[in-house]
Order: structure tokens, then C-alpha cells, then sequence
């Protein structure tokens, strides 16, 4: 967001560099920072007042941390080993304490002398290790340390009072480091240029951004900070939401052909054999859709909705409207395992309507084809003719789709299903084979919260489905403790075999495929204290069918799915478990999106805590399908106060997606649910919270699509106009054009 030559000088330069070249070199390929400007917008993660100590009671296991503390006791012990076999070998234990917790530090051999000296009790220090557990306590081993001297002329009260700031760290670079590199550069922010307008930031009270950036990295009273973390709070929701409405002013210029269905078509055909009534929500997004589409310019729209809300329905009915008007329309799916479901459901769906052009399709039919990367070539020649020529209106398929040799005869809508699974240039490319640009529908049933949805697919209007459709069962979730209690899991089983005595089926999902070669040097590295169940690999699809069959489920029919399989395999197994030929079907989270198998009653997901939430909840979806009410057992190792257990019993506690998405979004880093759009050092969000500052994303969208309406090449404000191009290089914008 700097825009002056000063803060773009970089911090490592062959002559002279801003900053030791060995400090310069580990900022740039530990924390990605290039930069005198990447380096002021490098902000504390928190302040420590001197008199306030971090709580040591709370410090997280394997993270590196900074804390102040005082020491408390140190001892020095010798001790015989092979280096020092005549009891020669010394190590220091001090104990540093902060009233809430106490926390041992460890030096050994040579490296106990200077802190033998230092490191007296009664003496206060910063201190920066990793957290590891030794004797069931917590220490630090070696840890890198600055004494924290008071100035002999300050007072007391200014020592205790003064703010620490504790930058975000490696291990080869100290949060204090950090500091004293960011004060050497600190002069310069004087020259940064305001991006915010004047009248946006004089109207907000907002400080200026040289000021913001003086009181982020020294602030003198807690008030300095709030008045910073504010105006930095502005800049990246303001200028990003200026981003996505330039994208949507941009799209409201291009052309679209106007899409309306013909009065008595395809759709009024499909509506009329329809054995149910549409919900008020699916009715309602429908009409938002069928208004969108008969305008001149593209659609753009997100639709979300829980898993099993009836998105397909919506989405192929707006794909009728579009054949009705003379056009063709595409689905994109992310596997083909979910391509093949969509084709074959959207084929019942529709029977006679869908078999144009052949004996006892009706005569208002089209046809309905299906591309993927496995096809045979006679298969693949047959679809790709079809579409040239416009025989077929609906075509549902993979990436194949998006080949240089898929010509359509006039591709008026593209619909996406599960975008975060789908890359920029695929969508791009889709969208390009339409003589103008296509509409788009983008389904997903990972609910976004509103925020998230205004700052990742802010180019997007969205519509939400939150109903349930008529007959949808419950789903009865439970967190099952295998190695607290071990009899849940007997039970688990018997629960399965009891869903299947009652002529319902079930799935069981793991975490792996278990044909890997074993890589010796990553199972070396995973080593987490949080407890046993981290150290051995994930389980295995194989594996697991193999003890079920002898063990527990002898007797079922049981058969494996998973990614790796040759597709027609693939097709074989869901086709006889759709049929009811199977009993359990083992699979991995290739399940995850669309499978839709109604007589499925029962879901037991296997090292549950490997999945994020989101993930979860989508597999659970696939259960409760039907009229009988559904049962999803999360089968855990970890103890009951990790974090990982709270995250499932989250999960079991609600069915409710949204809830369960703010729930996410509060555990992950926010780069994470942003995703791509976010990545990378210099471009993502590092003041703004999306979830606990939506009011703030929603002013400033506001604010921003006022600005981009008046001036649309922002010429009046080169200051933003500039910041933009820092925050977007090409890449990132076009990123931003796809959500």
C-alpha cells in the first residue's frame, strides 16, 4: 500500500541495505518481507506491558512465543554424558514466573554461561523459544532473551507502564529483533501517501497514515494503538472493497445476450412433471436468477446454500430457462465422480425432456451431456459434436470442458458448482467460449458468512437457499472418544450393522487412500506433543475396510472408494451403492460434494479431527437424505481438552452452517478462508478481522462503490489509485475477479 520510492527501497540491496543483510535475508524468506514499506506494515500481534505479564498459564505447545517474565529461581546442575563423561556437563534451569504460571527454561554446555550471569532472580526479561513439554512441564530450551533494563531516569511507574510491542516472529528471528529493525526504518513512514480520501477520513475521524503508523510501532498509551489498529482497520477493508467494485463496475459494462424462457418450454414442461412443490427460498432465488439473466449484462451470482437445500434444483431450472431461450448451458463439477452424479440425477430429473433428438424424448426435449477426461474417444467425438452444433443445451463435466477443442454452438450460462475447488483460469477460460460473455452461477454449499462473502466474492451477488426441502430427515451427530473410551467405538459398529439390518446403508470416511509409499522424512517431522493419536499417520481407506470386513462388519458387503481409483471403477462402486448392492461404502472425502444416496442413514468419519469444520459438515450432509433420520459419529483420539475436541463438538452441537462457518473462521488464520485471494506476504489482510470487523467491511463497501460509481478510473485520487496497485499486481486482481 506505499507508494513512495523510500518505502519501496528494498531491504536487502547488493551496495547498501537498509538492514544487515543477514536480517534482510531471513525478513525476506521467513516472513516475505521486501521492503522498507512491507516492513512498516509489519505490526505487532500484541503489547506487553512491562508491569503486565503474559499469562504463562496459557502459553500454546509447539508455537514460538514471546513472553515477559521475571525470573523466579536458577540453578545451576552437572551431570555425566557421553560428551562429559566425568560429570563435566553443566545445564541451567531457571524458572521464570508471572503470577499466573510458572515456566522452566533450559540451557546446556557452553551455553549456560552468559545466562548464569544474567539471569539472576528478581530480573525481568523477554524471552522467545518454542514451547515443548519435558517431565509433563512445560519449558523453553535454549531460549533467546533481552534483559529489560529500566532506564536509571525512569520512574517506576513509566517502566512498568511503557507498551512492549511483540511482533509476529520466526525462530531465526526474535520478536525484539523485529523491532528495533522496524524503529530504524520508522522515520520514513513520514512520507507514506494517504490513500483513504480526505473527506472519507476527515468524515471517520480517522487519523493520517503516517501518524497510524508512528503509533502502531510506538504507541505511548493504549489509546495511540486503538486510534492506529483503526485507520490500518480503514485502509485494507477500504481498498479492497474498492477492488471488487471496480471488478463489478467492470462487469456491469460488458454485453450479455439476454436470456428469457420462452413462455410454454422446456421449463413450464419440467415444472409441470416436478412430483413436489419448490420451497418459498428456492422459489424466491429463482426469480432473483431469472431477473439476472434477462438483463444485457452478465450475471454474477453466488448461490449458497446448506448442504441439501436444493441448490441442483435452482441451478438446472436457470439452466432451462437459458435452453428455452435459445442458448446452451454448462455445469462445471470439481471430480468426476460428482460430474457423473450431476449427469445422471439431472437425466432422472428431467426423463423424456432430456432425450432430444431420439425416439420418446418429447418435443420440447434437449439433450443432456456429459464430458469428462476419461471418456473414450468415440464417447468424447459424439458429446463435443453435440455441442458444436447445439443439439445438445446442457452439458455437465469436468476441467475437459474448459480444452481448446470443446467449441460451443452459443454458451449462454456457465454454472460452477463448489467453487473453492475450482482455480481462476478454469473459470476464465469457460467463460470465454461464449460468442459474449456467458452468465455465471456459482453454487457452493460451504456456507459463507456475510462478510466473508462481501470480501472474497464481493464481485458476486448472492443469494441465499436456507430452507431444507419437504422430507428431509434430521442428522444426530456425536463425537465418539475412541481411545478414552474404546466400547463407543465397539458400539459405533453396531450402530452400523443395526442401520443395515434396518435395510439402510452407511458410509465410513478416512483421512487417506493407504496405498502411499510412506515418505520416512515427513513421519519423522511430525512430532506433536498434543498426543499420541498425531504421531501415527492418519487412517487408511484400505486399511480400514480390511479390518471392518474381518472384524467388525464381517458378513456386510463393504467396498472401498477413493480418488485414485480408475473412473470407471469409481462409477461401478456408486452406481451399486446407489442401487443398494452395497452395505458400507469406505471412502475418502471424494464423497464430500453432491453424492446424493438417500437410503445412506449412517456416516462414521474416522480420525474426524483431521477434517476442518467446514468439511465436516459437508460429509454429514451426505446422510439424512431420505425419510429416515440420519446418524454421523465423529471417532476421535484426541483428549478431551484439545482444541481439536472442541472444533467437533462444535460440529455435533449444530446443524446449522453459518453458525458452524463463524466457528471456522474464528480458528483459522483469516488468510486461510480467504484463500489464494490472500496469499502472499505484501496483499493479505493483517489489521482487519472479517468476521469481528463486518462493520467496517460493510462501510467501506459502501464508501468504496460511492467512489468507483463517481470515478471509475479513480484519476481524481492517485493516492488510492496507486495503493491499488500495490495491494493488486495484475495477478491478485484477476484473482479477486473470481472470488
Amino acid at each position: 500500500m506505499d507508494l513512495v520510492p523510500a518505502l519501496e527501497e528494498p531491504l536487502r540491496q547488493p551496495l547498501k541495505s537498509v538492514l544487515g543483510p543477514a536480517t534482510a535475508k531471513v525478513m525476506a524468506e521467513h516472513l516475505g518481507l521486501l521492503t522498507v514499506g512491507d516492513l512498516l506494515h509489519h505490526y505487532p500481534r500484541r503489547y506487553e506491558e512491562r508491569g503486565q505479564l503474559t499469562h504463562l498459564a496459557d502459553l500454546p505447545m509447539d508455537e514460538h512465543v514471546t513472553v515477559v517474565a521475571q525470573v523466579a529461581d536458577a540453578r545451576l546442575h552437572t551431570f555425566a554424558s557421553a560428551k562429559a563423561p566425568r560429570g563435566k556437563g553443566q545445564r541451567l534451569e531457571v524458572t521464570i514466573t508471572d503470577g499466573s504460571g510458572r515456566l522452566q527454561l533450559v540451557f546446556f554446555g557452553a551455553g549456560v554461561h552468559k545466562p548464569h550471569k544474567e539471569l539472576l532472580p528478581g530480573t525481568r526479561a523477554m524471552f522467545a523459544g518454542k514451547v515443548s513439554v519435558f517431565n509433563r512441564r512445560l519449558q523453553l530450551a535454549h531460549p533467546a532473551y533481552e534483559l529489560l533494563r529500566g532506564d536509571p531516569e525512569e520512574s517506576v511507574e513509566t517502566w512498568a507502564g511503557a507498551l512492549i510491542p511483540i511482533y509476529p516472529a520466526t525462530a531465526k528471528l526474535e520478536s525484539w529483533k523485529i523491532g528495533k529493525a522496524i524503529q530504524t526504518v520508522l522515520p520514513t513512514a513520514q512520507e507514506a501517501v494517504d490513500p483513504l480520501p480526505d473527506t472519507l477520513r476527515e468524515g471517520r475521524g480517522l487519523v493520517p497514515l503516517p501518524e497510524a503508523l508512528l503509533k502502531i510501532h510506538r504507541p505511548h498509551t493504549k489509546a495511540d494503538i486503538e486510534d492506529a489498529r483503526s485507520r490500518l482497520k480503514w485502509d485494507e477493508a477500504f481498498v479492497l472493497q474498492v477492488a471488487l467494485a471496480r471488478r463489478r463496475h467492470a462487469d456491469a459494462q460488458l454485453p450479455a445476450v439476454p436470456r428469457k424462457p420462452a413462455p410454454d418450454g422446456l421449463l413450464t414442461a419440467f415444472d409441470a412433471r416436478l412430483p413436489f412443490t419448490l420451497t418459498d427460498g428456492q422459489q424466491r432465488v429463482s426469480r432473483e436468477i431469472f431477473d439476472d439473466l434477462a438483463t444485457s449484462h452478465p450475471m454474477h451470482r453466488l448461490l449458497q446454500g446448506e448442504v441439501g437445500s436444493g441448490k441442483t434444483m435452482v441451478a438446472l431450472r436457470a439452466m432451462l430457462a437459458v435452453v428455452d431461450a435459445g442458448g446452451q448451458a454448462a455445469m462445471l463439477a470439481p471430480t468426476e465422480v460428482l460430474a457423473q452424479q450431476h449427469h445422471r440425477s439431472v437425466v432422472e430429473m428431467m426423463g423424456e425432456l432430456a432425450e432430444g433428438g431420439m425416439l420418446g424424448g418429447a418435443e420440447r426435449a434437449t439433450k443432456v451431456v456429459l464430458l469428462t477426461g476419461s471418456m473414450g474417444a468415440a464417447a468424447r467425438r459424439h458429446a463435443l459434436l453435440d455441442l458444436a452444433t447445439g443439439e445438445a443445451g446442457i452439458v455437465i463435466g469436468t476441467h475437459a470442458l474448459i480444452e481448446d477443442k470443446v467449441q460451443f454452438h452459443d454458451l449462454g450460462l456457465v454454472v460452477v458448482d463448489e467453487q473453492h475447488r475450482f482455480g481462476v483460469e478454469q473459470r476464465d477460460a469457460l467463460r470465454g467460449k461464449g460468442k459474449q460473455p456467458p452468465h455465471l452461477l456459482v453454487m457452493t454449499a460451504t456456507p459463507i458468512p456475510r462478510t466473508v462473502a462481501m470480501t472474497v466474492f464481493g464481485d458476486l451477488e448472492t443469494s441465499v437457499l436456507d430452507q431444507l426441502p419437504a422430507g428431509r430427515s434430521p442428522i444426530a451427530s456425536h463425537v465418539v472418544p475412541a481411545a478414552d473410551k474404546p466400547h463407543f467405538l465397539s458400539r459405533a459398529w453396531e450402530r452400523v450393522r443395526e442401520e443395515v439390518e434396518n435395510g439402510h446403508q452407511a458410509y465410513v470416511v478416512c483421512p487417506r487412500i493407504g496405498d502411499e509409499e510412506d515418505d520416512p522424512k515427513k513421519s519423522a517431522k511430525k512430532k506433536s506433543p498434543e498426543d499420541e493419536a498425531e504421531k501415527r499417520p492418519p487412517l487408511a481407506v484400505l486399511d480400514v475396510a480390511d479390518q471392518l470386513v474381518k472384524g467388525p462388519l464381517q458378513g456386510l458387503r463393504v467396498e472401498v472408494l477413493h480418488g485414485r481409483m480408475h473412473p470407471d471403477d469409481k462409477d461401478a462402486v456408486m452406481r451399486r451403492f446407489a442401487a443398494g448392492e452395497t452395505h458400507v461404502l469406505v471412502a475418502t472425502t471424494v464423497i464430500e460434494v453432491g453424492v446424493n444416496v438417500p437410503n445412506a442413514t449412517a456416516m462414521v468419519i474416522m480420525d474426524a479431527d483431521r477434517f476442518g469444520v467446514s468439511q465436516l459438515h459437508q460429509l454429514r450432509g451426505r446422510v439424512g437424505r431420505g425419510s429416515a433420520p440420519g446418524l454421523c459419529l465423529l471417532v476421535t483420539e484426541m483428549p478431551e481438552a484439545s482444541p481439536a475436541r472442541q472444533r467437533l463438538n462444535a460440529v455435533a452441537s449444530t446443524l446449522d452452517g453459518f453458525e458452524l462457518s463463524r466457528i471456522d473462521l474464528e480458528q483459522r488464520r483469516e488468510g486461510d478462508v480467504l484463500g489464494q485471494a490472500q496469499s502472499g506476504a505484501r496483499t493479505s489482510l493483517r489489521m482487519l478481522a472479517v468476521i469481528d470487523d463486518e462493520e467496517i467491511i460493510a462501510e467501506a463497501r459502501e464508501e468504496a462503490t460511492a467512489v468507483v460509481a463517481q470515478d471509475p478510473e479513480l484519476t481524481h485520487l492517485p493516492a488510492l489509485r496507486t495503493a491499488l496497485d500495490a495491494l493488486l499486481d495484475e495477478e491478485r486482481e484477476q484473482y479477486l475477479e473470481k472470488g
